[in-house]
C-alpha cells in the first residue's frame, strides 16, 4: 500500500515540475464549474487508428488522476476530463469538438490524435479562441492554424531533417534511399524533409520509391533500391508497414541500414519473432526511451502497466505530457481566460516524461530527440540527439 502511495505521489510530482510564464491578453474568458475545471479531449477510441487514440487517452487520464491527487489546479480545483471518440474521422472530430465547446463548456482542449482530424479541429478552435494542444498530431500545418494551437510532439519535417543529420554525422552515410507511403501525409512529410536535408548534408539520394497506402508487397520498390546500393534506407512509415518492408528487404538481400521516425514505435509487437534479425542495426528517432533512468518516467511506465495491463508506448507518454503542459499553463495563468492560458503556454518551460520542453515561434516543441536501435529483439537507447 505504501509503495502505491509513493508511486502516486511520484506521478503527481511530475505535473508540478513544469513552470511557465505568461502575460494577460484581452480575449475570451472560459468558465470553471464550481470546484472543477473542464478540459476536453478528442481521440479515435474505435476504428482503424484506435491503437493510437486509446494509448493517448490512457496517458491523458493518468495525468489527470495525478494532478487531481496532488490537489488539482487554480488553488484546489479538480480537472474534469471530458473525451469523445471521433473514430479517426475529421467530420466526427469537428462534431465532437462542437459538443465539447457548446455543451460541456471546456476551457481548453487536449487533442486530437492523428493529423487530419487535428487540423480540422484546430481551425475551429482558432475561431473560438480555445487553447488547444495535440499530443501526437505531427503535420506541420496544425499549429499554423493560429496562435492558440500547440503540440507536444515533433513535427514531420523535424524528424526527417533530424534523421538525415544523424545518417550523415553519426552513421557516416554517403548515400541513401527512401521508401514511403505517398497516400499518407505523415510519411510524405518526413520523406520530403529527409530528402532535402540529406542532399544539403552531401548525402546522395540513390532512389526515392513510393507505394500506395494499404500495400503489402514492396519487393518491386526494394529491388530498385538494392540496385542503387545505398548505405541507408529511410523508411518513414508506421510500424505495421515497417515490419513488412524490413522482412522483404531481408528476403531480397538488402544489407543497408534501415532508418525511421517515431511511427516505428510498436514494430517489435508487429513483426514475427523469427524475423527480428531484419531489424538489426536499424535506427529511428522517438520522443522518449523506456530505458531512461528518469524516475518519473519509470514510475509512469509502471503505473500504466498496472492500470491498463499493457505496456505504455510513445502515444501514452505524449498524452501524459500534453495534459501536464495544459494543466501547468492554466495554473500559471491563474485563470481560465483563454488568452491568459495561451500566453502561459507560449512561455512554458516544462519538465516532463519526454524531457525539457519549450515552444518555438510556431508553438512546436524544442527538445532533444531519442535515437533508438533494435538489438536482441528489444528497443535499445542509443543517445539523445539534436540536429
Amino acid at each position: 500500500m505504501m509503495k502505491k502511495r509513493l508511486l502516486a505521489a511520484a506521478l503527481a510530482a511530475v505535473m508540478l515540475t513544469a513552470t511557465a510564464t505568461g502575460c494577460a491578453q484581452n480575449g475570451n474568458t472560459g468558465a470553471a464549474a464550481g470546484d472543477t475545471v473542464v478540459i476536453g479531449g478528442l481521440a479515435p477510441l474505435t476504428g482503424n487508428v484506435s491503437v493510437y487514440g486509446i494509448a493517448t487517452d490512457n496517458g491523458v487520464k493518468l495525468a489527470v488522476d495525478a494532478i487531481n491527487a496532488k490537489g488539482g489546479i487554480l488553488g484546489g480545483k479538480k480537472i474534469t476530463y471530458k473525451v469523445y471518440d471521433e473514430k479517426g474521422d475529421a467530420t466526427e472530430a469537428v462534431n465532437a469538438y462542437n459538443k465539447l465547446v457548446q455543451s460541456d463548456k471546456i476551457v481548453a482542449l487536449v487533442g486530437d490524435v492523428t493529423s487530419k482530424p487535428t487540423i480540422a479541429v484546430a481551425q475551429k478552435a482558432v475561431k473560438d479562441g480555445i487553447p488547444m494542444i495535440t499530443a501526437t498530431g505531427t503535420a506541420a500545418d496544425i499549429t499554423k492554424a493560429g496562435d492558440n494551437i500547440f503540440r507536444a510532439c515533433f513535427i514531420d519535417p523535424f524528424q526527417g531533417e533530424l534523421m538525415a543529420a544523424y545518417a550523415a554525422q553519426k552513421l557516416n552515410a554517403k548515400s541513401a534511399a527512401i521508401i514511403y507511403d505517398n497516400g499518407d501525409d505523415y510519411s510524405t512529410g518526413v520523406a520530403n524533409a529527409f530528402e532535402a536535408a540529406a542532399k544539403a548534408a552531401g548525402v546522395t539520394i540513390t532512389n526515392k520509391e513510393a507505394y500506395q497506402s494499404g500495400s503489402v508487397d514492396f519487393k518491386s520498390q526494394l529491388t530498385k533500391i538494392k540496385a542503387g546500393n545505398p548505405d541507408v534506407i529511410m523508411v518513414p512509415v508506421y510500424y505495421s508497414d515497417v515490419a513488412l518492408i524490413a522482412v522483404q528487404a531481408k528476403e531480397i538481400g538488402l544489407s543497408a541500414k534501415l532508418l525511421g521516425a517515431d511511427g516505428w514505435d510498436g514494430v517489435l509487437e508487429k513483426i514475427d519473432k523469427s524475423n527480428l534479425d531484419a531489424l538489426k542495426d536499424s535506427y529511428f528517432c522517438s520522443q522518449y526511451s523506456a530505458e531512461s533512468s528518469d524516475p518519473d518516467l519509470q514510475a509512469f511506465l509502471k503505473k500504466y502497466k498496472e492500470t491498463y495491463n499493457t505496456d505504455a508506448n510513445m502515444f501514452a507518454v505524449l498524452g501524459y505530457d500534453a495534459m501536464g503542459m495544459m494543466a501547468s499553463a492554466i495554473d500559471k495563468a491563474g485563470s481560465t481566460d483563454s488568452d491568459k492560458i495561451t500566453a502561459a503556454l507560449k512561455g512554458i518551460q516544462y519538465k516532463g516524461l519526454t524531457g525539457n520542453t519549450v515552444f518555438d515561434e510556431d508553438r512546436n516543441p524544442v527538445r532533444e530527440a531519442v535515437i533508438t536501435t533494435i538489438a536482441d529483439g528489444k528497443y535499445k537507447f542509443v543517445e539523445n540527439f539534436k540536429k
